[in-house]
C-alpha cells in the first residue's frame, strides 16, 4: 500500500470521526432544546390550545350543565340566539368604546414617557422605576387599592373637595365608571409598555439624530421622520399586545364593579365569565369567546396592515 493511499484512508477516517462527533453534538443539542422547550409547549397546549378547542366545540352545542344527557349539536343556533340579544350588543358596544379610548391613550402616554426618559432627563433611572412600579404589582392588588381611593369618602374625593371641586361616584355612576376603569388599566399598563418602547428607542443608532441636526430638522420633525419609522416594530408589538391585554381585562371589573352600574362596565371578557360561572351557561360563554377572538383578530390584522408594512431602514 502506497503512502498516498494510507494518507487518504487516514483522512477519510478523520472526516468520519469528525462527522460522528458533529452528529452526536447535534443530537445532544437537539435533545437539550426539546427538554427546555417541552414545559412551555405543554403549558401552551394545556392552557391555550385545549381550552380554545373546547370553546369551539361548546359554541356549536347546547345542553344543561351537570345533566347526564350529553350536549346536543345545534350548529350556529347559539350564535343566532346570541346575536338576537340586545344585552349582548350592549356588551360589545361597551367593550369597543373602552378599547377605542384606552388603547391609544396608553400607547401615546407610554411613547411620550419613553421619549422623555431617553433624552437625558435628570433622574431618569428613578423615574423609570417609579413609573414601572405599578406593573410589578398584581392587577388584583392595584384594583383593590384604586377601589379604596375612588370610594365616595376616599382620598380622591377628599382631594377634589379640598380644591373646591365636586366629588364623584367614580365606580357607581354609569357616566364615570368607564373612565375609572380606563384610569386603573392605564395606571397598570403605561409603565409596562413604556419599558418596551425605551428598549426600542435605545436601539436606534444615534447617527440618524446627528444627521437630522445637520439637516436643521427640529424636534417634532425628527420625531415623526426618524423616531417613529425606526420604532415601527417595537411600536407594533406594543400596540398588538396592549390591544389584546385590554380586550381580556378582567380583574378590575370583577373586583370593583361586577359589570355595573347598568352594564356600563360589562365588557365581553367579564360577560364570558359571568355566563359560564354565574349563569351556568358555558355554551353561550363559548360563543361569546369566539366573537371576542374574531374581533381581536380583525383589529390586530388591521394594525399589522397599518404598521407592519415596510421594513425599518
Amino acid at each position: 500500500m502506497s503512502a498516498s493511499s494510507t494518507a487518504l484512508q487516514h483522512a477519510q477516517k478523520s472526516r468520519a470521526a469528525a462527522q460522528g462527533r458533529s452528529n452526536h453534538r447535534t443530537r445532544r443539542n437537539t435533545l437539550a432544546a426539546v427538554l427546555f422547550l417541552a414545559p412551555t409547549v405543554i403549558l401552551i397546549v394545556v392552557l391555550r390550545l385545549l381550552p380554545t378547542i373546547t370553546a369551539i366545540n361548546q359554541s356549536v352545542h347546547q345542553g344543561v350543565p351537570g345533566s347526564l344527557n350529553p350536549p346536543t349539536f345545534v350548529g350556529g343556533q347559539v350564535f343566532i340566539d346570541l346575536f338576537q340579544s340586545a344585552s349582548f350588543w350592549q356588551t360589545v358596544e361597551q367593550t369597543l368604546i373602552f378599547n377605542v379610548i384606552v388603547n391609544p391613550l396608553q400607547i401615546v402616554l407610554s411613547l411620550l414617557l419613553a421619549v422623555l426618559l431617553t433624552r437625558g432627563l435628570p433622574g431618569s433611572g428613578l423615574w423609570r422605576t417609579i413609573i414601572f412600579l405599578p406593573a410589578a404589582v398584581p392587577m388584583a392588588g392595584s384594583a383593590i387599592v384604586w377601589g379604596l381611593a375612588l370610594e365616595p369618602n376616599g382620598p380622591v374625593n377628599g382631594a377634589l373637595e379640598a380644591l373646591g371641586l365636586p366629588g364623584g361616584r367614580f365606580l357607581t355612576s354609569p357616566s364615570d365608571v368607564v373612565g375609572s376603569i380606563i384610569l386603573i388599566a392605564s395606571w397598570i399598563g403605561v409603565g409596562y409598555w413604556m419599558m418596551f418602547l425605551i428598549a426600542g428607542l435605545n436601539d436606534i443608532p444615534g447617527v440618524y439624530y446627528e444627521a437630522s441636526k445637520i439637516d436643521g430638522a427640529g424636534p417634532i420633525r425628527t420625531f415623526f421622520s426618524i423616531t417613529i419609522p425606526l420604532l415601527r416594530r417595537p411600536l407594533l408589538f406594543v400596540l398588538v399586545a396592549d390591544t389584546v391585554s385590554n380586550f381580556v381585562l378582567f380583574a378590575p371589573v370583577q373586583i370593583l364593579t361586577n359589570g355595573g352600574p347598568q352594564g356600563k362596565s360589562n365588557f365581553l371578557m367579564f360577560d364570558i365569565y359571568n355566563q359560564a360561572f354565574n349563569l351556568s351557561n358555558p355554551y353561550t360563554a363559548a360563543a361569546e369567546l369566539m366573537v371576542l377572538l374574531v374581533i381581536m383578530i380583525a383589529i390586530v390584522t388591521v394594525q399589522f396592515k397599518l404598521l407592519g408594512s415596510g421594513d425599518d431602514e
